[in-house]
């Protein structure tokens, strides 16, 4: 846990984030972040999702074909387990 200041930008307050911290999340210089209220009056900022809909749905249909077809899914992990 780290203590931030509160200082004046322009006619804004600004907090300045630790770069460590900026390091962990990914977050680059122009990056927006989300901000969230909590009910406790917390205040939470996140990178917005880099999550890809048309990359994931690729991945899924490639995956699709190196599965065998009509083959039980557990039917062949329980082949593959050892007990």
């Amino acid at each position: 846990m780290v203590n931030l200041q509160i200082a004046k930008w322009g006619n804004s307050l600004a907090v300045r984030i630790p770069a460590d911290y900026v390091r962990q999340i990914g977050a680059k210089e122009g990056d927006q972040l989300l901000a969230h209220l909590g009910a406790d009056g917390a205040l939470n900022l996140s990178l917005p999702s880099r999550w890809n809909r048309k990359a994931f749905a690729q991945e899924l249909a490639d995956g699709t074909k190196t599965l065998p077809v009509g083959a039980s899914v557990i039917d062949l992990l329980r082949q593959d387990a050892r007990y």
